[in-house]
């Protein structure tokens, strides 16, 4: 049986294959229990073109009370920023097998309202 960690890569391996197939530039996250990690990497997979994250010095100090979906809705936005900065603007969305709800929804609809594509 596997435990609830495997299952969840298990899925993100299926869709980080898929995206691979494809060649495109995505948009990945990660979210544990107390914060919400974005980047954009490169269609190769071996170089990070903009990043964002709850935990960055400057979000925690700006707005040391926002957790869950307001936080996921600021870091989605800082990324699309970023990545509109370096020249992206087109990604595809890899939810790390998380499921669609809830703050890794909000990151994603933050970032399509910043201008990112997918």
């Amino acid at each position: 049986m596997f435990d609830k960690k495997e299952s969840r890569l298990r899925r993100a391996k299926s869709a980080r294959a898929k995206i691979a197939e494809l060649k495109a530039v995505r948009l990945t996250v990660f979210r544990s229990n107390g914060h919400i990690y974005a980047q954009v990497i490169d269609a190769s997979g071996s170089r990070v073109l903009a990043s964002a994250s709850t935990a960055e010095k400057v979000i925690r100090e700006a707005s040391p009370k926002v957790v869950g979906k307001a936080a996921a809705t600021e870091i989605g936005k800082r990324v699309a920023e970023r990545a509109k900065l370096v020249g992206v603007e087109t990604v595809a969305f890899d939810r790390s097998g998380f499921k669609y709800h809830g703050r890794v929804k909000a990151l994603a609809e933050a970032a399509r309202e910043a201008g990112l594509k997918f």
